[in-house]
């Protein structure tokens, strides 16, 4: 059977529905058919070569096929590929809950097992409120999140996320989520300096919390970024405050992770940053370095004792997945966390992320269109405005990042937008002469997009 490109590309819109695309798209633009991977690339069925830049969904932290973690799948398959989690155990699944417990913050005692990071905020979420039903805290039913946060797609998950391209269509069946503004350090109404920053933002917080602190059972907070809102960042001492204030009005804090966890911060962990221990920290993504679905919920002794009496009672925690646990993802997970230490990776990506943002700023500060290059560990993005002096942003119906995205693709980088925010979230096995072809081919890009443009208006005109 003849295997072509345009063939398999047929057969998968034949069939395939793809997540966060808009199907109509792919009738011009069809999908890329991926063959195979190594290192920081991806390789189409022609032998295209493609720099991943974005981790292939911020999920891959030390490049696709690695060795290590290849060998300690295949491994494992032959010895078990998966049991009921429920009244039985196995060694991956213990080891990585010590190892998590070891080098998450202190008072982080518990692990509990899901399979991706919706679920994984699902968890924290029904755990806190049960948490308090249990404490004899009835009021305390609903959860407040900021402005912009992105933490999932299952309903729960939605609620307490704050972008409206993902959650409003979906407002009749959502919770009610008491929601507060969020910092916005790129166009600060308090005009704070980065670099000195007292983050005044926090009083939002503060006077959400006072009125409505009785019926609030967490807050729900994406450490640092604030991923799918552009790349959005902030300081540590917001969230060194916002623990104070749970403290202080008897709220949880669980702290998402799952996007920014693994040294995607610079540190290991981004609540490491501020010197705070959530009540609940979700992982997942780059937990299995890209290989399979597994996220954690880790929480404390208080929260886990609350559970704990007599079956009848019933104060257990009845929340399952049918892969809890799996046995192939732990031993996965185990191998990366292991890389980490032989490698020396945290220290490799201090390294790079200084270099990244050094060459970064230099070829960016200075563009017509570029409102700002942040940077946070390994995280840098660049937001496009149409107006560099008032920072007004290009209107979302012209996709500025979208076609920026489709140019970049053609010159083999894989650079996948946030609305007007382009971002670098490569695999840490990134060289310091691939950084600079990434940004290279990034700035190629963009220019080539304006050019263009330009280029258009002056036929326009001249019609």
């Amino acid at each position: 059977m003849i295997r072509t490109i345009s063939d398999l590309q047929k057969r998968d819109l034949n069939h395939v529905w793809h997540p966060c695309s808009q199907m109509k798209d792919y009738e011009d633009f069809p999908p890329i058919v991926i063959k195979s991977g190594k290192g920081i690339y991806l390789y189409d069925e022609n032998g295209k070569q493609y720099i991943d830049a974005v981790s292939s969904w911020w999920v891959n932290l030390f490049g696709h096929c690695n060795e290590r973690i290849s060998t300690a799948l295949a491994n494992q398959a032959f010895q078990l590929e998966h049991a009921i989690f429920a009244n039985f155990t196995h060694e991956p699944a213990i080891l990585l809950a010590e190892k998590l417990v070891e080098i998450t913050p202190d008072g982080l005692s518990k692990v509990f097992f899901a399979d991706n990071g919706s679920s994984a905020i699902e968890v924290a979420l029904k755990m806190s409120f049960q948490y308090h039903m249990q404490k004899n805290k009835q009021s305390k039913k609903r959860f407040l999140a900021l402005t912009d946060a992105y933490h999932g797609e299952t309903l729960g998950a939605l609620s307490v996320g704050g972008v409206g391209l993902y959650n409003q269509v979906f407002q009749p069946l959502l919770l009610d989520t008491v929601r507060v503004q969020g910092p916005d350090c790129f166009r600060c109404p308090f005009n704070e300096k980065p670099n000195n920053c007292n983050t005044p933002c926090i009083t939002a917080v503060e006077e959400k919390l006072k009125l409505h602190h009785e019926e609030i059972a967490a807050i729900i907070i994406e450490p640092l970024i604030q991923a799918a809102a552009g790349m959005k960042m902030y300081p540590p001492s917001y969230l060194k405050k916002l623990k104070a204030l749970c403290l202080q009005y008897d709220v949880h804090l669980i702290a998402d992770e799952i996007a920014v966890g693994f040294g995607r911060t610079g540190t290991m962990f981004a609540c490491e940053q501020a010197g705070i221990t959530p009540d609940f920290m979700c992982l997942s993504k780059g937990l299995t370095g890209g290989y399979l679905p597994l996220s954690v919920v880790l929480t404390t002794d208080d929260v886990y004792e609350a559970f704990y009496d007599d079956y009848q009672t019933m104060k257990a925690f009845l929340h399952s997945h049918s892969y809890t646990g799996n046995p192939l993802a732990c031993r996965v997970a185990l191998e990366v966390l292991q890389i980490f230490e032989d490698e020396h990776y945290i220290k490799q990506i201090e390294e790079k992320s200084t270099y990244m943002k050094e060459l970064a700023s230099k070829i960016f500060q200075h563009h017509p269109y570029v409102g700002e290059y942040r940077q946070t560990g390994m995280v840098g993005a660049i937001e496009l405005v149409k107006n560099k002096e008032t920072k007004e942003p290009f209107p979302s119906e012209e996709r500025i990042g979208y076609h920026i995205y489709q140019i970049a693709l053609e010159k083999g980088l894989l650079l996948r937008p946030l609305g007007n925010t382009l971002y670098f979230m490569p695999p840490y096995v990134i060289s310091k002469k691939e950084i600079r072809i990434m940004i290279g081919l990034t700035h190629e890009s963009i220019q080539q997009y304006f050019e263009n443009v330009q280029n258009s208006k002056v036929v326009l005109e001249v019609e």
